[in-house]
């Protein structure tokens, strides 16, 4: 599952790239059409940026699987569930770390 969206993501990627390879020889002359056309790529990067980020740690959780410690929390050492897992195959902490976690960043501001 990891794999088929690391893929994924990739591949849009690459669309993403093309685009904007092919779309550098357009030429606006209107400034606002330049300036909505410039809006949009940087925000296509910054998603791309965050999907970069989001290939990194499915990596880390594919290594995880491989090492055994896949659904296991780093803080505590318990079994994070299946549940949770599912929602977000990432993660790296179970429920009770996570809030905990939330907790303290909330309090620290």
């Amino acid at each position: 599952m990891l794999t088929k969206q690391i893929n994924e993501l990739l591949t849009e990627a690459g669309k993403t790239v093309s685009e904007m390879t092919n779309g550098l020889r357009e030429n606006y002359p209107d400034p606002n059409d330049r300036a909505s056309l410039e809006s949009d790529r940087n925000f296509e990067l910054r998603i791309r940026d965050r999907e970069r980020k989001l290939i990194a740690k499915m990596q880390e959780a594919i290594k995880r699987i491989d090492d055994g410690a896949f659904g296991i929390c780093e803080v505590c050492g318990g079994h994070i569930s299946e549940k949770r897992l599912m929602a977000r195959p990432v993660t790296t902490l179970c429920i009770n770390c996570k809030t905990k976690q939330e907790q303290i960043e909330k309090l620290e501001g």
